[in-house]
């Protein structure tokens, strides 16, 4: 007998019934919230091959995927580190809509190292996307359903950061830069000395307008300050109008700017949204536009989207309450299984247990019991 059976690999626990009940609820009420904006349900599977799910320019996802070969094929599988480029490829070439398409999914995915210290490398995600639609209104619409998601998980102190990838890459257009990693990378930890080192050798206006970066944070005055000292560029100027189109529309009061927050640069082409609250040190959520995503499926679409890891917003909620339930005997009396089964049909929870047993499960309550008075079996309240 193995002792250690029981032991689970470092950052992977189970889903013990407290947190279930939590998630699932935020499960369904999240797919109902998207349902009524018009997105439709896909469920893409574990496993594909990395071509699909790997972008050579994603050093990351390239990390923390896990990989093997196919002994029926002899090519790479890998697990799912991110769901996005499968909801890619189902628009791209299985669905292959010519318009707009709204789509979301649930699952868990897989990562070969965890993204934080205290994260789980099996995050549950749930998202939503849209595909075919290049102007603002669908970025308005990926911040207003983020936020409205947010509202409904009840998270404390939410906020929603919100830039834009367009504008580094515009003040980088004209510079030689042999390692745009590294430059992201001290922007993104706001490492002035990082910047400093990567950034020698640059143009003064563009030293200069990196460094604002690092200090253009807060509310809607940021995108003032930003048109102060950052160049007058056509692609940033759109960018700046394209973020205070959005201020505007943000009527929970949840929306800041963060124009060093670069996370996904690789891949992210326009608006991006990074959303933290209270008592979580990493980001809840993240998202944004990204236009070329569908490219190794052979059809680029415009497209924006955001996703949200439900197993770790479950660890800062107060529990589910208990549901209300009705005990009843554990027999094979066929009378009591006719009101059972009618009970049962009304929306009721009934549970049978032997006599003398207490009921020991953590998502019911049984408040209530079946008993046989005058020969009859009637639901009373338990004494």
């Amino acid at each position: 007998m193995n002792t250690n059976a029981w032991v689970l690999p470092d950052q992977i626990s189970d889903v013990l019934p407290r947190q279930a009940r939590s998630l699932e609820a935020l499960r369904r009420g999240l797919l109902d919230l998207f349902k009524r904006y018009g997105y439709e349900l896909v469920i893409p599977p574990l496993v594909e091959y990395t071509d699909a799910l790997l972008d050579d320019e994603d050093e990351d996802l390239e990390l923390r995927t896990v990989k093997w070969a196919d002994h029926a094929t002899g090519r790479t599988l890998a697990i799912r580190a991110d769901m996005t480029p499968q909801v890619a490829r189902i628009d791209a070439h299985l669905l292959n809509r010519q318009g707009v398409a709204r789509l979301c999914y649930f699952g868990s995915v897989f990562h070969a190292r965890a993204v934080g210290l205290l994260t789980s490398r099996e995050p549950l995600m749930i998202g939503a996307e849209v595909y075919g639609q290049q102007g603002l209104e669908a970025d308005a619409e990926i911040q207003t359903l983020l936020i409205e998601a947010l509202k409904f998980c009840q998270l404390p102190g939410v906020r929603v950061d919100v830039s834009h990838a367009q504008i580094v890459r515009a003040l980088l257009a004209d510079v030689p830069v042999k390692n745009t990693a590294s430059v992201y990378a001290a922007l993104q930890a706001k490492d002035t000395a990082a910047l400093r080192e990567v950034t020698a050798g640059f143009p003064d206006a563009v030293r200069v307008a990196l460094f604002a970066l690092l200090d253009l944070y807060g509310g809607v005055e940021v995108l003032e300050r930003a048109r102060a000292v950052l160049p007058n560029d056509e692609r940033i100027g759109k960018a700046l109008d394209d973020l205070s189109t959005l201020a505007s529309l943000d009527t929970a009061g949840v929306v800041q700017f963060d124009l060093a927050d670069l996370t996904g640069y690789s891949y992210h082409t326009g608006v991006t949204l990074a959303a933290y609250c209270d008592g979580m040190p990493n980001a809840i959520a993240r998202g944004g536009r990204y236009d070329r995503i569908g490219e190794r499926f052979g059809r680029a679409r415009p497209a924006t989207g955001f996703s949200l890891d439900l197993r770790e917003i479950t660890e800062i909620l107060p529990t589910v309450p208990a549901k209300s339930a009705i005990g009843a005997p554990w027999d094979l009396d066929a009378d009591l299984r006719n009101v059972i089964n009618a009970v049962r049909a009304q929306g009721e929870v009934v549970i049978q247990l032997p006599a003398g047993v207490a009921h020991e499960e953590d998502e019911f309550i049984c408040d209530r019991e079946l008993v046989k008075n005058a020969g009859q079996w009637v639901v009373q309240a338990k004494t």
